[in-house]
């Protein structure tokens, strides 16, 4: 089975950085988009739980950046070279929410980790997400409009009902 959710992950993390970017360099740019990564991570297991949900997003296609795009007032498809485009299909609107959600949020991104216990990703990986729970002052500098509450605001609107939903400890595992 297509179970691995890796370039939705890489997707979907590009796509937060590319929109929330980060300011300082390369070093700021790379612990930028080590939070989108592991926020994106941590959205996507919750998402897709299990090996099923994982292979059914690989051969259905997590639906692209589209609305993502026109909430933030990004540029269309129509503006971009395709070969510049194509990554963007891979991009999963729901985790691109949660995560926005996660990184502007400290004690839900606490609760999603916590949560990443029940699922089957964490028994296969065990995981630090150090960046994204306890950021220090390099990674907050680093990651300034990436975890700013209010720019991340129509993102995380999208689906944050779904999120808390997810969370909650009777939801069920299947997304």
């Amino acid at each position: 089975m297509l179970n691995d959710l890796s370039p939705l992950i890489a997707a979907t993390a590009r796509w937060l950085t590319v929109a929330y970017p980060a300011s300082g360099g390369p070093l700021a740019s790379a612990l930028c988009e080590a939070q989108a990564r592991q926020a994106v991570t941590v959205a996507a297991w919750l998402r897709y739980p299990t090996e099923v949900d994982a292979a059914l997003v690989t051969m259905a296609g997590p639906g692209g950046t589209a609305r993502l795009d026109w909430v933030t007032g990004a540029e269309s498809a129509d503006e971009v070279p395709a070969a510049d485009w194509a990554w963007r299909t891979w991009v999963d609107e729901v985790v691109a929410s949660w995560a926005a959600g996660l990184l502007t949020d400290p004690e839900l991104a606490g609760l999603a980790v916590a949560a990443l216990a029940e699922g089957e990703h964490a028994a296969s990986a065990p995981v630090e997400f150090r960046r994204l729970i306890a950021p220090d002052d390099g990674d907050r500098r680093a990651a300034a409009l990436l975890r700013h509450p209010d720019l991340l605001a129509p993102v995380t609107a999208l689906h944050h009902t779904q999120l808390l939903d997810r969370l909650r400890p009777d939801s069920a595992l299947a997304a």
